[in-house]
């Protein structure tokens, strides 16, 4: 697959300045340089949350001017979180602290960490060093002497002093020269390879640098291609890299679900307060401890809980009673302007349409097919052997058309077969009418139990692939296989293909012959069946139970949950639309 020119179509402007903090990042890690300074991608975890505490004090802005560089003085001067510019080197520094005197000024930048040891001494860390020069070279374009500087580490509450001198100054310099050409760069600098800085990282959630460098290696297997990210020349071998897992492999937060009529959401302080129709409070929960919030049928909700989550990036999904996905609100998170322009370039391209489509649904055959082996008492072996032989055909597919065909032939043998996923018996409940047995897959609407529990959970999924698509900076309203057509998120359908029956599937199958779901959690309106409040409570620990589920990724080799996952396949899916991957590797279990 050629590489996507996104650079060859996606302009960038140059900000005004960069700050000396970002300029220790593009030290640091290019990559991370990249995904901070140019996408405006920011993702905390416990260091920088520690680190943020950790600068509190000295945060705090100055109550007195700083001295002038002619200013006589018989003590020094110190000043608090005070910023300034060079404006010839377009460079701007937030200085932690500042000591002046008689023209005299000594930065003093806090870190975190611990300085390094080099032989019997401590000293300070590359990218440490340069933000401290640049600091440096700031003061002396204000009209100040700085011959010396000093970096706090906290953790060993350790100073290091430096000597400023001009062969400092000259290497900030070339390094700023280098992170202005990288700020207008669109295509990322490659991953780290096996690098110890990487578990640290708060972004590499994001960056995946294992699991792009194992990907690459696959693709190219023993032959040399162009360079994704220089496309005029040959690149090396990827190196063989075995992934780590370098997030926890569950979420901490939690979904919140309210589906009873009448409820009202607002907030108090930090916490969302659930209140029934008498104003009662029903329920307390703080923000930090959910992910998203769900809202089933009639439900109101302030205007200070929404911007609370809004700031907080928590998303809200609206749902009808019913379960119908409605839409979604989130904040202004998605920054990522390069990724969007890229998917919608890439979307006017017949051809990588296609390949996206044949992975997606040849996953989807596959997945279809383990469900079936892991789950029928007695699967046909002629309903096996032809979804195995649709999967390859599928993986082929030479036309937008065909593919179609080969999707539609596996569904019905597929869904042909899913009634005998599910235990014989008369009745979930004596006194009901309603049987748990399923003869074929119907929606617009759902005609009986087992279809309806499909339908809702394929909302479900529809509604946390959307999430996922916002988090990454995916437009969840573009998709590949699926066509745009007004309010569908065809990109978040297009992901839920291969997840459909490991996920959806699954906790159906789960929630019914575990009598989680009974029949007297069914009402009927004229031909159409749908779930009481009761119902859908209970399908919905079956789903949420499922996501929660730890899966061995076959390729990547660690566990992580299926909530974890969408994420995970959403951000190669955006690897591939920014050029560094080939070809988008669909999940696939065994």
């Amino acid at each position: 697959m050629p590489p996507i020119e996104s650079e060859a179509t996606v302009k960038l402007a140059e900000p005004d300045y960069l700050p000396a903090r970002m300029i220790n990042e593009f030290v640091y890690c290019p990559r991370l340089f990249h995904f901070e300074q140019v996408l405006g991608v920011f993702v905390h975890n416990q260091y920088t949350v520690e680190g943020a505490n950790q600068h509190k004090r000295v945060d705090k802005e100055a109550h007195k001017s700083a001295p002038r560089p002619t200013d006589v003085a018989e003590s020094p001067v110190v000043i608090r979180s005070m910023t300034l510019s060079s404006e010839q080197h377009r460079v701007i520094a937030k200085l932690d602290l500042a000591s002046f005197k008689d023209g005299m000024a000594t930065p003093i930048d806090y870190k975190r960490g611990a300085p390094r040891r080099s032989g019997d001494r401590n000293t300070a860390w590359p990218s440490d060093e340069v933000q401290l020069a640049i600091q440096a070279l700031v003061l002396r374009d204000n009209g100040y002497q700085c011959n010396e500087g000093v970096i706090y580490y906290h953790r060993t509450k350790q100073r290091v002093r430096l000597p400023i001198n001009e062969s400092m100054i000259d290497s900030a310099i070339e390094v700023i020269e280098q992170a202005w050409s990288a700020v207008t760069e669109t295509r990322l600098p490659p991953p780290l390879v096996d690098s110890p800085k990487c578990p640290g990282c708060s972004l590499v959630g994001v960056c995946l640098p294992d699991e792009t460098w194992w990907y690459l290696n696959e693709e190219q297997g023993n032959t040399v291609q162009p360079s994704l990210f220089e496309p005029d020349r040959t690149r090396d071998k990827p190196p063989k890299v075995n992934p780590r897992l370098l997030t926890a492999p569950r979420v901490d937060q939690r979904p919140l679900y309210l589906n009873t009529h009448g409820l009202r959401v607002g907030k108090s302080g930090d916490i969302l307060t659930v209140r029934g129709r008498g104003k009662k409070v029903v329920k307390e929960v703080r923000i930090n401890d959910i992910c998203q919030v769900n809202l089933l049928g009639n439900i109101q909700i302030t205007t200070q809980a929404v911007q609370a989550l809004c700031r907080a990036e928590k998303p809200i999904c609206y749902f009808s009673y019913g379960g119908w996905f409605y839409g979604i609100t989130t904040g202004m998170n998605t920054k990522n302007v390069v990724l969007r322009k890229t998917q919608t370039i890439s979307s006017d391209w017949a051809w990588f349409r296609l390949i996206i489509a044949r992975s997606v649904i040849s996953g989807k055959i596959r997945n279809q097919r383990t469900l079936l082996m892991r789950n029928h008492p007695e699967p046909s072996e002629y309903v096996v052997d032809k979804l195995k032989q649709l999967a390859s055909k599928a993986q082929y597919a030479q036309s937008e058309e065909k593919l179609l065909g080969f999707e539609g032939f596996a569904a019905r043998i597929y869904f042909g077969s899913f009634g005998g996923m599910i235990k014989r018996g008369p009745r979930q409940d004596e006194n009901s009418k309603f049987a748990f047995d399923f003869k074929s897959r119907n929606r617009r609407p759902p005609r009986d139990p087992v279809n309806a529990l499909l339908s809702y959970g394929y909302s479900l999924l529809t509604k946390d692939l959307t999430v996922a698509c916002y988090a990454v900076g995916l437009d969840p309203m573009l998709g590949f296989f699926h066509h745009p057509r007004h309010g569908r998120p065809a990109l978040a359908l297009d992901l839920m293909e291969p997840l459909r029956p490991l996920i959806v599937d699954s906790a159906v199958l789960s929630a019914v012959n575990t009598k989680m779901v009974r029949g007297r959690h069914v009402v009927t309106a004229g031909r159409a069946v749908a779930m009481t409040e009761k119902g859908r409570k209970a399908f919905l620990r079956a789903y949420e139970g499922r996501m929660d589920t730890l899966v061995t990724h076959p390729q990547l080799g660690y566990r992580v949950t299926y909530r974890r996952l969408l994420e995970i396949q959403a951000r190669l899916l955006a690897k591939v639309l920014d050029g560094e991957l080939h070809e988008y590797p669909a999940f696939v279990t065994r």
